[in-house]
Parts: structure tokens; C-alpha cells; sequence
């Protein structure tokens, strides 16, 4: 059930009316209807694994008050590896079994031995990499004593299957989460209009924009042969605005539609494209994993590799960004993507400022110059190395730098389009949300603030407006990217 359907609408406008208009007098059947509502929301996705979904809330459930109930280290520490081992060991099997499988077959078959050995027919459940993070994190914190285990089995399961955040995030801590199951809602007027504000923007972004440059980018890269390497440039451009707009679009819709719940997940996007450098980038992109990914993988790192000093750093986040590449897909595009990117630590790690955001206080003509180059260099950085996701293997992402850095790179781009006036106009609507993202670069999302002191009739001739044009230009649905991780 997509955010994007006739059946989603429909589901959530029951629900809704329901939670707060039926249920909203007592909390244990409020949060019922939750548990009840997401894994319906859930089932219409995928119901074949809604089972894998409630075995593995109910196990790290049980294991969480095992693990605070024992005073023995040794005991609490093989608990909790157990809890981590059953999580890794699902991500494991479900999305990376086949991939190592193709990998030690081809490896033993680059020596002259050929095997018989063969893929598995394994079905990838929706979500399983957000909800598998959730578990995990919250037996880590239970057993830091960060967090009480939660006792309410029904804000347990809810906080593994909240399902505006179920398919593809945000990765939210049940350090923040749960104490909201855990006590009443009020329906808050103000909350809801910035949550539909917010709907509305993601909305925009996933319609219009991210659907729409599917094709283009799909119509580019599958002639990339024919085509000059100014072409690839623009596809580039253009893919990694498609990923933005599906994920960020994807996140502001799962915010906005909490809110109209009341409850507060966490932010996942702070306007990355508007970084001074790489280390900034990850700390605006994808904001709850790269902390997750912080937390429980790179500080364990650097603590292990502390004695090696500068060379340790670099390592540890080396290791972490090799990993999230791998968090986002079994294949060799993805590890290199992410090596990558840890690779491009090196530079801010030898001068010390691999943890600092970039000064933004001197306002005058170098200053402002300095940053825009410093943005610019980035955002061509991100874009160029993206290329390698769109890929449909490392080799045919090196053919695309090579096309791109030969002479034809300075020729008119061409789009290999049937339709150049709609294509146009989508490249006008990506204008116009840089646009209103540098201007809502200091707030949540992009609409939050935009209009809020004009006239009431001018504000909302702008939203309908917005509307409008989602109407007129959403193309034909295509699925969340994220929704397959």
C-alpha cells in the first residue's frame, strides 16, 4: 500500500476518523487500533511476511526484559549478541544470501571450477532493513542501560511497526518514540496543518518530480551509447535529484501523516544539497541511519582502532561507509559507492575538520563565494558518484566516466525524449524546489514557513496551486526506491 494510492487514502481517512473520533477516550485500545492499522497497512504490502514481521517484534521483545532483568554481565552480553545475531542473521539471509552466493560462484569459476550452485528464490519483505534497525538498536540500548526495557507489549510491537515509517523509514530510537505510545494524544490544530503542509510537499516531490524524472533518466542511461557525455551529465543531475525527491518526499509524507496522529518521528532531511563538504552531506542525508550507523558502528570503531590514531579514524569510517553502502544493496556498485564516499573523509580527516560544520558567519563577497564553490564541488561529487546505484554493473558506470570526461562532454546535451515539452517542464519544477528549499534551508521542510505571514487567501491560492499541479503533472506511479530496502 502505497502513500500514493486511492487504497492508502482511503485506509487512513478510516483510520483517522476512527483514532481520534472513536478510540481517542482510552489509550490501550488507541494504541490497538495502531498496532491493528499497521499491520493491515503492512499485509496489503506484503502479507506473505507480516509473520517474520510479528516473530521478530515478539522475540526481541522478550529478549529486551530478559536482558534488564539479569545483573550477570556475561549473561546480559550473550542476550543481547543473541538479539543482534537474529537481526543481522535475518538481514542476512533475505537480502544478502543470494548476493554472496553469485560472488563465491563467480570468484571459484574465475579459477577453473564451475558449480552447479544456484540463486534461491528468496522474497525480500518490505521494510525489513528499517524495522530490523529498530530492534537492534533497542537491545543495544537496553543493555547500555539507555532505556528501560518497554513493558507494554502493544507500544512494543508499535514501535517496531508504526506504519507511516514502516517501509521506508525514518529509523526512529525507542528512546524517543515509545515515551510517546506511552502516554495520551491531543489532536493539535496547529500540528496537523504544518503535518499537512508537509504531506503536501512530499507529495510534490515524489509526483511530480521524482516519477517524472524516472523516465528521463531511465531514457538517458538506457541509450547512454548513442548519446554525447554532456547527456550523461544531465542524467546524472537529474538521477540523484530522482533519488532526493523519492526518499525526501517519501520521509516528509511519513512525518507529515504522524503528525496528523500526533507523534513526532525523526527528522531524515536538512536540505543536503546545500553542503559544504562530504562529511556535512551525510549529516543532511538520510539524518537517522547515518546516526544509527554513527552510534552503533563507527564510535565501536574508533574506539577498537583509537592506538592507530589518524590511519584508525580513517579506517573506522572506511568500514562504516563500505557498510552502509551494503545497508542499501547486495552488490558490488553498492560497496563501491560507499567506499567511495568513506574515502572522501580523507581530505577532512587529515585537516581536522571531519566532525565541524563549515562557518557560515562571514557575510561578505569571498566568504559567500568560498561556499558557494565549496557546495557546488559537493553536490557535482554526490551527483557524479550516484552514477554508480544507476549502473547495472561497475563495469557499465565505467564506461559512463568515460563518456562523461572525453570532448563530447562539451557539446549540447540531447534528450532522447518523445515528449521535450513536458521534459522541460519537470527540469522548471526541480528549478523551482531549489528554489524553495534554499529559502526553507533554516526550517523542517520547505512549505513549513513559506507564506506564513501573507494573506490567508493568498497562502492557501499557493497550496492549491500545488495541488494543481500535482494533478496535471504526477506521471505514472512508480514504487518508493527506498521501499525495497
Amino acid at each position: 500500500m502505497e502513500f500514493n494510492s486511492i487504497l492508502f487514502v482511503l485506509f487512513f481517512s478510516t483510520f483517522f476518523f476512527l483514532y481520534w473520533f472513536v478510540f481517542n477516550k482510552n489509550l490501550k485500545t488507541q494504541n490497538l487500533l495502531i498496532l491493528a492499522g499497521s499491520y493491515l497497512f503492512y499485509a496489503c504490502s506484503d502479507w506473505r511476511l507480516l509473520s517474520l514481521l510479528i516473530i521478530s517484534s515478539f522475540i526481541n521483545y522478550q529478549l529486551g526484559k530478559k536482558i534488564a532483568a539479569t545483573d550477570d554481565e556475561k549473561q546480559k552480553g550473550l542476550l543481547t549478541t543473541l538479539g543482534v545475531t537474529f537481526g543481522v542473521g535475518l538481514l542476512f539471509y533475505f537480502k544478502y544470501l543470494n548476493f554472496f552466493i553469485d560472488s563465491f560462484s563467480k570468484l571459484i569459476a574465475s579459477f577453473g571450477i564451475h558449480t552447479s550452485t544456484h540463486s534461491l528464490n528468496i522474497i525480500l519483505p518490505l521494510g525489513l532493513s528499517f524495522y530490523t534497525f529498530k530492534t537492534i538498536s533497542y537491545l543495544l540500548d537496553v543493555n547500555s542501560e539507555k532505556i528501560k526495557p518497554i513493558k507494554d507489549w502493544v507500544v512494543f510491537f508499535n514501535y517496531v511497526s508504526f506504519f507511516p515509517t514502516m517501509i521506508a523509514g525514518p529509523i526512529d530510537r525507542a528512546t524517543s518514540f515509545a515515551p510517546q505510545l506511552e502516554k495520551a494524544r491531543v489532536f493539535n490544530y496547529e500540528n496537523a496543518t504544518t503535518g499537512l503542509r508537509q504531506i503536501l510537499w512530499g507529495f510534490f516531490k515524489k509526483l511530480v518530480i521524482a516519477d517524472n524524472c524516472v523516465e528521463i533518466t531511465n531514457n538517458l542511461f538506457d541509450n547512454y551509447l548513442k548519446l554525447p557525455g554532456s547527456s550523461l551529465v544531465l542524467g546524472a543531475f537529474i538521477y540523484i535529484v530522482e533519488i532526493y525527491a523519492d526518499f525526501s518526499g517519501y520521509s516528509d509524507m511519513a512525518i507529515g501523516f504522524s503528525r496528523l496522529i500526533g507523534f513526532n518521528v525523526t527528522k531524515n532531511f536538512n536540505f543536503p544539497f546545500f553542503s559544504q563538504n562530504t562529511s556535512e552531506f551525510w549529516r543532511r542525508w538520510h539524518i537517522s541511519l547515518t546516526s544509527w550507523m554513527t552510534e552503533y558502528v563507527y564510535t565501536p570503531l574508533t574506539f577498537a582502532f583509537r592506538s592507530w590514531g589518524k590511519s584508525g579514524l580513517l579506517l573506522a569510517i572506511v568500514i562504516n561507509f563500505v557498510l552502509v553502502g551494503l545497508w542499501h544493496g547486495a552488490s558490488l556498485n553498492f560497496i563501491l559507492f560507499g567506499f567511495l564516499h568513506g574515502c572522501y573523509f580523507i581530505p577532512l580527516v587529515i585537516n581536522g575538520t571531519v566532525n565541524k560544520n563549515p562557518a557560515n558567519t562571514t557575510d561578505n563577497f569571498f566568504s559567500n563565494l568560498k561556499r558557494f564553490i565549496n557546495r557546488s564541488g559537493t553536490f557535482i561529487l554526490v551527483m557524479l558518484t550516484a552514477m554508480i546505484l544507476r549502473a547495472n554493473s561497475i563495469t557499465e558506470a565505467f564506461h559512463y566516466y568515460i563518456k562523461i570526461f572525453s570532448k563530447s562532454l562539451f557539446s549540447i546535451p540531447v534528450l532522447p525524449t518523445q515528449n521535450p515539452k513536458s521534459d522541460l517542464a519537470i527540469i522548471f519544477f526541480i528549478f523551482i524546489m531549489f528554489i524553495l528549499e534554499w529559502f526553507g534551508r533554516h526550517t523542517d521542510f520547505a512549505l513549513e514557513k513559506l507564506g506564513s505571514k501573507w494573506p490567508k487567501i493568498i497562502r492557501w491560492g499557493v497550496y492549491i496551486i500545488f495541488v494543481l499541479v500535482i494533478f496535471i503533472f504526477m506521471a505514472k506511479p512508480q514504487q518508493f526506491v527506498y521501499a525495497q530496502f
